[in-house]
């Protein structure tokens, strides 16, 4: 699936699509917004794919792909079946993130209390604002998110910040499903932090994931990047 010469184009097509939806977003165009939408998440993966990124990587994106396209549809249905969709993702990150992030230290445990508390705090403000049918779902969709916004910041800087522009994303559909306030066009929000989440979160672990070539002989060994270890067999 290693295609090198064709990863520029594809996250270039990918750069283009997104701006373009961001555009329509902006523009009040449904049908810009719907072509453009479900083709986002599948030249990201290609572009993984072309880098020799790992399936499960791409299966995140895939997944986000079938969310974003469920979300189009509208109804509570839709809503979960999206969620669930996004959850699967998060499952897949969650694996490349435990197979590539640092060991837990004091900044792996204060930030997990911080995330904790955020989550927590979230779900108990929404709670009661959302329908009975949404309350258990959401909050459980919202415990994975922030496990995953964790691992993420012990794989790269960049899947950190990945993580958590996914969760700033994520907050602003749940606020929008309990009916509070909004920003206008609060798509547009959402999409302008939910693209470059999954690019960082894409482009870190790619990172994290490519393997090192040996030093020569008598070469001295080469520092390792950041929260990069070595995968588990």
């Amino acid at each position: 699936m290693r295609r090198p010469r064709a990863a520029p184009a594809l996250l270039a097509a990918f750069a283009l699509t997104a701006l373009a939806h961001l555009g329509a977003l902006l523009a009040g165009s449904a049908v810009a917004t719907t072509v453009t939408k479900p083709a986002l998440m599948p030249l990201l993966a290609a572009h993984v794919l072309a880098r020799g990124g790992p399936r499960p990587l791409a299966g995140a994106l895939l997944f986000g792909c079938c969310g974003d396209t469920l979300l189009l549809t509208g109804g509570d249905t839709a809503f979960l079946l999206g969620m669930a969709s996004f959850a699967a993702g998060h499952g897949c990150y969650l694996l490349l993130c435990a197979r590539h992030g640092a060991p837990g230290g004091r900044r792996t445990y204060g930030l997990g209390g911080a995330y904790a508390v955020a989550c927590l705090g979230t779900v108990a403000l929404l709670w009661p604002d959302l329908a009975p049918g949404m309350r258990v779902p959401v909050g459980l969709y919202s415990l994975l998110l922030t496990a995953m916004a964790l691992g993420a910041s012990r794989a790269r800087l960049r899947t950190g910040i990945g993580g958590l522009l996914f969760l700033a994303s994520d907050t602003l559909i749940a606020s929008g499903v309990a009916d509070w306030p909004q920003p206008p066009v609060p798509q547009f929000w959402i999409m302008l932090s939910y693209l470059p989440a999954q690019f960082l979160l894409a482009d870190g672990l790619l990172r994290a994931a490519r393997p090192q070539d040996p030093p020569g002989p008598g070469a001295a060994p080469r520092p390792r990047a950041y929260g990069a270890v070595p995968a588990r067999s």
